[in-house]
């Protein structure tokens, strides 16, 4: 006698459909093109969420690099400057710092070349 699978056929079919959905054309309608795409979707995120953080800091290091120049400071020197003077602010802080409050920038870039 053959299994059917019915039910638990259909149960993994919906729940790859329910991930492809918002996708163009077959992509979301059909089975076997929709679990290609989604499998391929799922890498993406998966990849991309790392990718991100490395995306973030390089943004956050150019926008520090900017400022420390404009305070006649390479970026390398700033941090090790910050680091030797024991000022622990991360390079989201810093890079919001630069943006948001130059003067108080200036002020840690001061105490940074001070301290190389």
């Amino acid at each position: 006698m053959r299994i059917k699978r019915g039910f638990k056929a259909r149960r993994r079919r919906k729940k790859i459909l329910k991930l492809a959905k918002g996708f163009r054309g077959g992509h979301s309608k059909l089975f076997r093109t929709a679990k290609n795409t989604v499998d391929k979707a799922l890498a993406y995120a998966y990849r991309d969420r790392k990718q991100r953080k490395r995306d973030f800091r390089r943004l956050w290091i150019v926008r520090i690099n900017a400022a420390a120049r404009m305070n006649d400071l390479s970026y390398s020197k700033l941090i090790g400057g910050l680091k030797k003077a024991g000022i622990d602010l991360d390079r989201k802080v810093l890079a919001e710092l630069a943006i948001s409050d130059p003067a108080g920038f200036s002020k840690l870039a001061a105490i940074a070349s001070e301290n190389i």
